[in-house]
């Protein structure tokens, strides 16, 4: 493309990127645009046919998202004159520019993959699986937000899947591909979380687990040979870690976090993550184990989930009690209300929440009149709370939040959780609820998500 060339009036400037399927420009058009850069596939002969069908499937896809997580679209041009994509440039770092400095802290690996799997998460919702999760296509807003980038593999499950009916071999990058997408599954969120895992893996040990095929045998290896645990790699990996690493690797999609934004949640609460075998592995599965899985390989339905489907059937359950206030009829009310939620929600996860409120000048101390610590009485609480609704660990979590108000509390750890729904009770009527208003008035009215507020029936 010639210098100084102009499209549809944008001013073509410098390349700053040729890929395999595509060159990216810098592009101006007006003094006050915000910086822009222009994605033009390769059309030349012998090109990958590939590369015209991807470009399609992303000019379909970008005018459908929306928020921090993607580069917003400004304009675009068919294949009847130019084809062509502009959208914002990203100012942010690219993740693959950390490779360098690996192996990272487990604490910034847990921060990096927490704010992915946000990214993916509001991909998800919006009825997308990425499909090529790997460091080149992750880039950081300097506001923190990750954002995806690169839409040609994705799959929308309301849009024609161009790439799936026009090619039989799957597409994707080889040492980050999901075992089902390998063998042509391309509509199961789930593969976007293998990927991340791939991502999680490489950033704590500086290897990745399946290595490098180049070929799509090579590919399909990781259906029955797991990788060298983390920790085998990286002593100091603490086992969380890996039990969120090899969690995301497992080549059953049924065994990894249901969505992301549960794996987001484990990766932001290292201290509530259910520790399995997986946790304490030290060495890859033996020859027979192997063995039996090459002869009895996992199986992959292409239409086991839609991505909305799974996205709905696993969401997080915000449930706030008032230990300091609550009696039993309204404590119970709350259970049966998440019990009910519960039923038809096999993946739903319940976080437990009590707000420990705090002086705004005073120093508070940390003792109950017993001499008991105020914050682990009120876990213990919340656990006995929790008890009568049967769920394991895996499902169940206990947060004691400290704030001087209660329902910003509440309302910032909905934000910060991608909490789905907050279940809370409402206070029994009193002058000060008349005065200041309700925490459940106000956690309504300004959550991020659906909000139910219960209220205990008073009989007689």
């Amino acid at each position: 493309m010639p210098h100084r060339r102009v499209i549809d009036g944008f001013t073509v400037c410098e390349t700053l990127h040729e890929g395999g399927m595509a060159v990216l420009y810098r592009v101006e058009r007006n003094p006050d645009d915000p910086p822009m850069l222009m994605k033009v596939p390769r059309l030349r002969e012998g090109e990958d046919p590939a590369a015209i069908v991807s470009f399609e499937m992303e000019q379909m896809i970008m005018p459908r998202l929306s928020g921090p997580h993607v580069p917003r679209l400004i304009a675009q041009g068919g294949f009847e004159a130019q084809p062509y994509i502009v959208m914002e440039r990203i100012e942010g770092q690219a993740l693959s520019s950390r490779l360098r400095d690996l192996p990272l802290p487990p604490e910034e690996v847990a921060s990096i993959g927490a704010a992915i799997a946000d990214a993916l998460d509001a991909l998800h919702h919006q009825h997308v699986v990425h499909l090529d999760v790997k460091p080149a296509n992750i880039l950081f807003r300097e506001t923190g937000e990750a954002v995806m980038i690169d839409f040609g593999l994705a799959h929308h499950e309301q849009l024609p899947d161009l790439m799936a009916e026009e090619f039989r071999l799957p597409y994707g990058t080889t040492p980050y591909m999901a075992p089902g997408q390998a063998l042509g599954v391309r509509n199961d969120p789930r593969s976007d979380l293998f990927a991340l895992g791939v991502v999680l893996y490489q950033l704590a040990t500086a290897d990745l687990p399946f290595g490098e095929p180049q070929h799509l045998k090579g590919v399909k290896a990781r259906l029955w040979r797991d990788p060298v645990p983390p920790r085998r790699r990286r002593s100091s990996i603490p086992p969380w870690l890996q039990e969120i690493i090899l969690r995301c690797l497992e080549v059953s999609p049924t065994k990894r976090h249901p969505t992301a934004a549960q794996l987001a949640f484990d990766l932001r609460h290292p201290e509530q993550v259910e520790l399995t075998e997986r946790a304490e592995k030290r060495s890859r599965d033996g020859y027979l184990t192997v063995l039996r899985r090459r002869l009895r390989p996992e199986t992959f339905e292409q239409r086991a989930f839609t991505t909305a489907r799974q996205v709905r059937s696993a969401p997080i359950i915000a449930v706030a009690i008032d230990i300091s206030a609550v009696d039993e009829g309204l404590a119970a009310a709350l259970r049966d209300q998440a019990l009910r939620m519960l039923g038809n929600r096999p993946g739903a996860r319940i976080a437990c929440l009590n707000v420990l409120k705090t002086a705004l000048l005073s120093i508070d101390t940390t003792l109950d009149e017993q001499g008991r610590n105020r914050h682990v009485q009120r876990l213990v609480e919340l656990q006995h709370w929790a008890r009568p609704l049967g769920l394991g660990e895996s499902r169940l979590t206990f947060h004691v939040l400290e704030s001087a108000d209660v329902a910003d509390a509440i309302l910032d750890y909905a934000r910060a959780n991608r909490v789905d729904h907050v279940v809370l009770g409402a206070r029994a009527e009193s002058l000060s609820r008349r005065l200041l208003g309700s925490v459940s008035g106000k956690v309504a009215a300004e959550a991020p998500c659906s909000v139910t507020v219960v209220r205990q029936r008073h009989t007689g």
